[in-house]
């Protein structure tokens, strides 16, 4: 039987998400558009026997779990890369002072470096690992950081996020096939059918 495999869910709308506007400790609460989102996953995830339920502690990501249909443990390995200085503004404006700049190849000043957040993507992929073979973990969390989780657990340096978009209210699957980390689903609304774990 494979390794557990991990389901990550972004949080549902803010206003800042909608406006493009970096949200990493802002403890933004959801929109009303948000709050259906979420509540449009319960039934992608409903009957589905998770061994463990983590969330990120910001409200958006905890309250998107609820309205999905779970009581996660937080675990502050999933807050939001943070964008120090540059937190609640827009790629332009940030552009505006570092021409050419993205999240993946900053730079990122007072905010987390690239291989900070890789270390606590390790952490969560290494829980998910110690979990029995076949198990499901599932994460509630943010844009970046998920995206980088991801990309460690193809293996890959946190960069490699670049490569994967992450709507709000999403769900992703990373499992395996032949012994080997692949993305099994990736970015799919909630209007989708589940994944088949058959």
């Amino acid at each position: 039987m494979s390794a557990a495999s991990v389901w990550v869910v972004r949080h549902g709308e803010t206003e800042w998400s909608v406006t493009g506007q970096h949200t990493s400790r802002t403890d933004l609460p959801l929109t009303a558009a948000g709050e259906h989102e979420a509540h449009a996953l319960a039934p992608v995830l409903a009957g589905m026997a998770f061994a463990t339920v983590r969330s990120s502690p910001m409200q958006r990501s905890v309250r998107t779990a609820e309205l999905a249909g779970f009581t996660p443990t937080m675990d502050t390995d999933l807050e939001e890369w943070d964008y120090g200085e540059l937190e609640g503004l827009t790629t332009d404006q940030i552009r505006a002072s570092y021409p050419g700049w993205t999240i993946w190849d900053g730079p990122w000043p007072n905010g987390e470096q690239p291989a900070d957040v890789a270390v606590r993507a390790d952490r969560v992929v290494k829980r998910v690992l110690d979990l029995p073979p076949g198990a499901a973990a599932l994460l509630f969390a943010h844009g970046h950081i998920l995206r980088a989780l991801a990309a460690r657990w193809l293996r890959r340096p946190v960069s490699d996020g670049r490569l994967l978009a992450l709507g709000t209210a999403t769900v992703g699957v990373l499992a395996w096939e032949h012994d080997a980390p692949v993305v099994d689903h990736w970015n799919v609304p909630p209007a989708f059918p589940a994944p088949n774990q058959g």
